[in-house]
């Protein structure tokens, strides 16, 4: 998202963080701006039964709960590390700085948060139908239209049923049989247990 070299000129330093570890919780006050090095990140909400809403998962040259940063407020979600993660992080009154002085930056953002609403309004336009194979087909489509979480070489999906399900408000057993579903129609490939999707999914709404 921004230049590491930037940053580090700002005053940024890096983090190591395990996986598993939280980075922030939701409701706690924003003190840095976080952009990822390697590994990745889930962004998400956690309900009464303790299941996850994730909002998100951010890769390599990302940076993931920036809303306090621009509005604030305390962070709107919870950022877990998936994998073992190298994080460079900026305090918020130099992000500022940083954005002043750089407006391009802003335009920027302002793309990424266009582009994550779209992304949101897709997924509850889909939820109203009640298809599971309608939500779990956008999310690929998404995620593929974004070179986000497929492996570029084989296009194996790199996410978890219990991610997908995370993602999409489905129940983990549903996605399970969704996607076999998927596959006997040929819209996605399994193989060991892991998927793979070349193409992106026509959806027909149901």
């Amino acid at each position: 998202m921004i230049d590491l070299n930037l940053l580090l000129a700002w005053g940024a330093t890096y983090k190591k963080v395990k996986t598993g570890e939280t980075i922030f919780r939701e409701d706690d006050a924003c003190i840095y701006y976080f952009q990822l090095v390697s590994g990745s990140v889930r962004w998400l909400n956690i309900d009464e039964e303790g299941r996850e809403c994730i909002h998100a998962i951010a890769e390599a040259g990302e940076s993931f709960g920036e809303f306090p940063l621009f509005d604030d407020g305390p962070y709107a979600a919870t950022a877990i590390a998936n994998t073992d993660c190298v994080l460079i992080r900026l305090y918020k009154p130099s992000f500022g700085e940083l954005i002043n002085e750089n407006s391009q930056l802003l335009l920027a953002f302002t793309k990424l948060f266009t582009k994550r609403l779209r992304f949101k309004y897709s997924l509850l336009k889909s939820m109203a139908s009640n298809s599971p194979e309608v939500r779990i087909a956008n999310l690929i489509n998404y995620l593929k239209s974004e070179n986000k979480s497929f492996c570029p070489d084989c296009d194996q999906l790199k996410l978890t049923r219990q991610q997908i399900a995370g993602m999409t408000g489905l129940r983990v057993e549903t996605v399970i049989r969704t996607m076999r579903n998927m596959y006997e129609k040929g819209e996605l490939s399994i193989s060991r247990g892991k998927v793979f999707c070349k193409d992106m999914i026509e959806v027909i709404s149901a």
